[in-house]
C-alpha cells in the first residue's frame, strides 16, 4: 500500500511540474506566435513528456522513447531555469520575451555542448606499477570502458568510435565493464552492432560483465548470446587464468542479490596479478582486503548532467577516477555511453588506457 501511495504522489508531483513548464512556455509563446492553440500544444506537451514511458509499450514507438530523452534535458534544467524566469517576469512583465528567449538560448547551449561532449569521447592514459612476487609479465596494456547503453541514440556510430580509439591503443586486454545495452538488446540485434564489436583486438580477448540495465532489460540470456557472437567473453560470477599470466574475475551486479561474494572467487595463486569487474564501486575495502590488485567499476556516470556528480561524490566512497588503497589500484570509468539524452556535463565519455608495469619483487 505505501509503494502504491508513493507512486501516485511521484505521478502527481511529475505531472503538476509538466504542467508547470508547459504553462511557462504558452506564456511565452502567446508573445511571440499569438494565438497558440493550446489544446495541441497541451496534447503534444505531455506525448513528449511522457514519452519515455509510452515508447517502452512496443519497439514500435521508438520516436516516443527518443523524445523522452531529450526530455530529460527539460526536467533536469527546467527546476532551475523555470522558476527563476517566473519570478523574473513577476518583476519585469514588459520584458517577457526577452527572458524567454534567454531561456531557450540556455537550453540550446546546454543541448550543443553536451551533445559534443557526449559524443566527442576522450582517452584516459594511466600508468601503475603493480609489484607482485611470481609476475610472468612486464607490463600489460588495459582498456577499460563502462555504460555503453547501446540503443537508438548510444548508437552503431558510437560504438565505432570505441572500436577505433581501442585499437589505436594496441591493448593487451579490453574490459567492458557493465550496461553494454540500454536495458534490451534489441537495437544491438537489429542495427548489426555486432559486427563493428567483432573488430575489437586484443592479445588476450575482450571481457564483460553484466551492469544493472542489463537485468531492468530481462533479456540477459539473449544479451549474453550477442556478446559472445561478438567476440565479448562475458563472466558471470568467474574468475578465469589468462596466459598462464594473471587472473581475471567477472563479478554479477549488485541488482542480482544472488551474486556470490567476492571471497568465493580468489583465484588458486596468490601470488600472480588479479583482475577484478565489477559494474558498481559498492565497497573497496572488500576486495582491498582479498587482495585484489586491479580493480574496474562504472555504473555513476559522474552524474551524467552538472550538477549530479554532487550526489554521486556522496554516494560512493570512488564515484570516478583513480585510487589507491595499500595493495589495490581502483577506477572508475564515467562511461562511454550515457543514459537517457545524449548530453554530457560535468562529465565526458569516455576510456581508460591503463598501462601496468610489474615489478619484479624477491622473496
Amino acid at each position: 500500500m505505501k509503494r502504491i501511495s508513493a507512486a501516485v504522489f511521484a505521478v502527481i508531483l511529475y505531472s503538476a511540474i509538466v504542467f508547470y513548464f508547459g504553462w511557462c512556455v504558452v506564456q511565452w509563446l502567446d508573445t511571440v506566435v499569438p494565438n497558440v492553440n493550446r489544446l495541441i500544444f497541451g496534447i503534444v506537451w505531455t506525448l513528449i513528456a511522457y514519452g519515455f514511458i509510452i515508447g517502452r509499450i512496443d519497439h514500435r514507438l521508438r520516436l516516443f522513447s527518443m523524445a523522452g530523452s531529450y526530455w530529460m534535458i527539460i526536467m533536469q534544467y527546467g527546476v532551475i531555469l523555470f522558476p527563476i524566469a517566473t519570478i523574473m517576469a513577476w518583476i519585469l512583465p514588459s520584458r517577457l520575451q526577452i527572458i524567454g528567449w534567454i531561456v531557450l538560448f540556455i537550453f540550446l547551449f546546454i543541448s550543443l555542448l553536451g551533445t559534443f561532449k557526449a559524443y566527442t569521447p576522450v582517452v584516459r592514459e594511466l600508468s601503475i606499477k603493480m609489484p607482485k612476487k611470481n609476475a610472468k609479465l612486464s607490463e600489460l596494456k588495459v582498456i577499460v570502458a563502462s555504460d555503453f547503453h547501446l540503443g537508438l541514440l548510444s548508437n552503431k556510430a558510437h560504438l565505432k568510435r570505441f572500436v577505433n580509439k581501442s585499437n589505436e591503443q594496441k591493448p593487451d586486454l579490453v574490459l567492458l565493464v557493465g550496461d553494454l545495452v540500454d536495458d534490451d538488446p534489441i537495437w544491438f540485434v537489429k542495427n548489426g552492432m555486432s559486427e563493428v564489436m567483432k573488430q575489437l583486438t586484443s592479445t588476450y580477448g575482450v571481457y564483460g560483465v553484466l551492469g544493472n540495465h542489463e537485468y531492468y532489460g530481462k533479456k540477459i540470456p539473449l544479451l549474453v548470446e550477442e556478446m559472445e557472437a561478438s567476440n565479448v567473453k562475458m563472466l558471470l560470477d568467474e574468475t578465469i587464468l589468462l596466459g598462464d599470466s594473471f587472473y581475471l574475475t567477472g563479478r554479477e551486479d549488485l541488482t542480482n542479490r544472488e551474486r556470490k561474494q567476492l571471497s568465493f572467487l580468489v583465484p588458486e595463486n596468490r601470488n600472480l596479478p588479479w583482475f577484478v569487474m565489477d559494474h558498481t564501486p559498492s565497497n573497496l575495502l572488500i576486495p582491498e582486503k582479498e587482495g585484489v590488485d586491479f580493480h574496474v567499476s562504472g555504473h555513476t556516470h559522474r552524474g551524467q548532467m552538472w550538477p549530479n556528480h554532487i550526489f554521486t561524490r556522496k554516494m560512493f566512497e570512488l564515484d570516478y577516477g583513480y585510487k589507491q588503497l595499500r595493495g589495490l589500484h581502483a577506477i572508475v570509468s564515467s562511461g562511454f555511453g550515457f543514459w537517457g539524452p545524449p548530453i554530457r556535463l560535468g562529465s565526458q565519455s569516455e576510456l581508460w588506457s591503463v598501462n601496468i608495469k610489474f615489478e619484479d619483487v624477491k622473496v
